[in-house]
């Protein structure tokens, strides 16, 4: 082991490029000694879906520990014992309440806030500022970016999308104020250059023309930097450190063959964003992979995702089905839809535990960087035939840094606020607000 001591913000530099680095034993030797000391940092995400659940295959019919993964959460097997699937949480903001229909635009503007959305399709949209910029105003100075806003389907913050309400409401969970939401980026290939960009707008331009032109990767520009700390590190950090690049690698590699894709898609008459991939579930992979890269570097510690705008009514044709989920949604209890709706929520748990699995198997001192999250995956919409928000399907991954027990089903009362839940995750943070939103006090039975 090398006797070498390093900052947490170590960098490899390069033309119009940073390389941030992962927990590396020199970066923090009290953890790898097993000795008390600093603490990894906590991280925080949102995964939102459209169109709400199947309920009948994914509530677990036992409670506490010893229940068993039900078909849509089947995928999610290998990372059970850090998954606590939470029963009976309610956003009654997403309800009416008096505001008639839009029920899929109050789900996702309501979902991390707790607020009841101003019904307008005009520029004076008025929500609540959302628990995931709650956190990363509080504590944003701490990392590279304060957060990162993530999605699989563009969308628009201003227009008419559902009954009265703005695109705004259900093109976004995040919001940075009462009235403004924050956009999402649907492109992986930039955010992967904002990720491993050095801020110089023309140094970074240079550098991707100088890759596109030559093949190159980013890691070319800063092979002189990375070459003299390997001859630093100690033979784990080593093999850390090359397992680490050989992943920002593969992930660019991944990239550029997508861009090679969709140019020739286009070429053909297709109408696909240069960088995004044809097949959903690689789009899906893709950002994944990029939330995993933000997380392992610490370069933001405060991530939400939405899989596509509420409402979607997009086709999964990977899985053979080609009808629109959102049509499908409103299935009448028929059995065939109720079929397709089981198999769409299997597919969007099989790309959560693909990330679930990659956070288990990356180390932080003595836990995992899965244990060291908190990671919220649900919807607004209970049943989306019924347009419900209580009894919400919630699934929470990670361990909060070791304070939250997980591997159990819990069932609330009903109309639990999952605001309660919220302020249990900010608490765990590091900030400690008394309210947020339409929260009654701290979710019960985590600890």
């Amino acid at each position: 082991m090398s006797n070498t001591i390093m900052p947490r913000r170590t960098l490899l530099k390069g033309l119009g490029t940073l390389v941030a680095l992962p927990a590396l034993d020199a970066m923090i030797p009290s953890l790898s000694q097993g000795q008390a000391g600093k603490k990894p940092a906590c991280r925080m995400m949102f995964i939102s879906v459209p169109n709400g659940i199947h309920m009948q295959d994914w509530t677990p019919k036992a409670t506490g520990a010893g229940f068993a993964l039900p078909y849509i959460l089947e995928p999610a097997q290998n990372v059970k014992d850090s998954l606590l699937v939470l029963t009976g949480l309610t956003q009654d903001k997403a309800r009416p309440n008096g505001d008639g229909a839009g029920d899929h635009a109050r789900s996702a503007a309501a979902w991390l806030t707790g607020c009841q959305p101003r019904k307008t399709s005009g520029s004076n949209i008025k929500v609540g500022v959302s628990a995931d910029q709650i956190a990363a105003q509080m504590m944003g100075q701490l990392t590279r970016f304060a957060s990162l806003e993530l999605g699989c389907e563009r969308g628009g913050l201003a227009g008419d999308c559902d009954s009265g309400y703005s695109c705004a409401y259900s093109s976004t969970i995040a919001w940075r104020g009462e009235a403004t939401p924050v956009a999402k980026e649907v492109n992986p290939r930039n955010v992967f250059e904002r990720l491993f960009g050095n801020g110089d707008t023309t140094e970074s331009l240079e550098s991707r023309q100088r890759r596109s032109k030559y093949k190159q990767s980013v890691l070319d520009f800063v092979l002189d930097d990375a070459q003299a700390l390997q001859k630093r590190l100690g033979v784990q950090d080593q093999r850390k450190l090359d397992e680490y690049l050989t992943s920002v690698r593969e992930i660019e590699t991944r990239l550029t063959q997508a861009e090679k894709y969709t140019k020739q898609a286009n070429l053909a008459g297709g109408q696909i964003p240069v960088g995004v991939p044809a097949e959903y579930g690689d789009h899906i992979r893709l950002m994944y992979d990029m939330v995993l890269l933000a997380f392992q570097t610490d370069q933001t510690r405060v991530v939400t995702m939405m899989y596509a705008n509420e409402g979607s009514n997009r086709n999964y044709p990977q899985i053979g089905i080609t009808d629109g989920h959102h049509d499908l949604s409103h299935h009448g209890n028929d059995k065939t839809k109720h079929a397709k709706l089981r198999q769409i929520n299997r597919f969007q748990i099989q790309n959560l535990a693909y990330f679930l699995e990659k956070l288990q198997a990356i180390k932080e001192g003595q836990n995992s960087l899965l244990d060291n999250s908190m990671i919220v995956f649900g919807s607004g919409i209970s049943d989306g035939d019924r347009h419900n928000h209580d009894n919400l399907p919630v699934l929470f991954a990670g361990k909060g840094g070791g304070s939250i027990q997980t591997g159990r089903h819990i069932v609330y009362t009903e109309n639990t606020p999952m605001n309660n839940l919220l302020l249990c995750m900010l608490d765990r943070m590091g900030m400690h607000p008394d309210k947020l939103g339409d929260s009654t006090g701290r979710l019960q039975q985590l600890i």
